[in-house]
């Protein structure tokens, strides 16, 4: 039994959301010469959630093989991947100003998913959920999404949006997790970090 975790996650939401759990957690993040970003690329055909839950279990591959490299004391690695789809269109992170705003666009007045895919591992065991969200914006003018985007909210978010920021007054409806819908899932989180042994 380990009392800690590490987190191989850049995301400071993901951090906060495991202090919420009451757990305790190590960054375990990439070496300067790793390409992260290489392992986001979406494949031909790949729906939404064949992708997600594949680049969270690229992402704990390397971590742990980090986590191997650099001699770290043993304990378990958890990762996690968000996207956000509009039926089989998968919304990573925009590009820039202009790609959120497109993205917003193609978001307001619709009901899209948020798929969350968390993965961890301890020793040789690995243990894996996912978690799917329902989110419905309403229609939005042009001057309001130009608007949310000047925030600067959107950029390094799947879907151009934070839930837990500015956007949330054009949020209709919203079902399933909704610290899923911020990053992970802290029911399912939890179910896995108890199964790789960590005191909960």
């Amino acid at each position: 039994m380990t009392d800690f975790i590490y987190l191989a996650s850049q995301s400071p939401r993901r951090r906060q959301l495991l202090e919420q759990l009451g757990v305790s957690c190590e960054l375990l993040l990439a070496d300067p010469g790793e390409d992260s970003e290489a392992l986001e690329v979406v494949l031909s055909g790949e729906s939404p959630t064949a992708y997600v839950q594949r680049v969270t279990q690229l992402k704990l591959d390397v971590a742990m093989a980090r986590l191997k490299r650099r001699g770290l004391p043993a304990a378990p690695v958890l990762c996690s991947d968000t996207t956000v789809a509009l039926g089989r269109r998968i919304y990573g992170k925009p590009d820039d100003a202009a790609h959120a705003g497109r993205m917003l666009a193609e978001l307001a007045g619709h009901t899209h998913r948020v798929l969350t895919a968390v993965a961890v591992q301890n020793g040789r065991k690995r243990v894996q959920a996912l978690s799917v969200s329902r989110v419905t914006f309403a229609p939005m003018s042009q001057a309001e999404i130009r608007a949310y985007v000047a925030t600067g909210e959107p950029l390094g978010k799947a879907g151009a949006y934070a839930i837990q920021g500015r956007v949330a007054m054009h949020i209709a409806h919203m079902s399933g997790s909704y610290s899923g819908i911020m990053g992970l899932p802290l029911h399912e989180t939890a179910l896995l970090l108890k199964a790789a042994g960590l005191k909960i």
